[in-house]
């Protein structure tokens, strides 16, 4: 099976980051996948963007004013009603502290600034193909291993 982004159906991305040319450069850099892209400069605006609009997937920087990534990670995977959206932490901290921090706070992945475009669309596409799927095998009327 062909894994080309037109696979890849409907979806919405939130980038979050308080520099506008790394917001400017994820946005293009996620265009071939052809998904809708939200932005928010910092924590509170993140937390509001999630409440008005659940995106499928969010990108996530680190070092933030008025709450850093850490925690907007922290309190969404707490929420059972957001707890599902992939979280991948962008961040200019490498340390290995750091991505041991975004793992404990619930993060699902971590790229380092300056980001690869390549590697950072193999890994939003493959966690939007795996959230899609988490969503059809939800739906009702959908058999879940536990239901058998």
């Amino acid at each position: 099976m062909s894994s080309t982004p037109d696979t890849l159906p409907p979806s919405k991305v939130l980038i979050a980051d308080d520099n506008p040319q790394i917001l400017e450069l994820l946005e293009a850099y996620l265009e071939p996948l052809h998904v809708r892209v939200a932005v928010a400069a910092d924590g509170e605006g993140t937390l509001a963007a999630v409440e008005q609009d659940e995106p499928d997937l969010i990108l996530l920087d680190i070092m933030m004013p008025r709450r850093s990534g850490f925690e907007v990670c922290r309190l969404l995977k707490d929420d059972p009603r957001y707890r599902d959206i992939p979280i991948v932490m962008v961040t200019a901290l490498n340390e290995v502290g750091d991505m041991e921090r975004a793992r404990e706070c619930g993060a699902d992945d971590f790229l380092s600034k300056p980001v690869n475009k390549i590697e950072l669309l193999a890994r939003v596409q493959n966690l939007l193909r795996l959230r899609h799927l988490k969503r059809a095998l939800n739906r009702p009327g959908s058999e879940t291993p536990d239901e058998r």
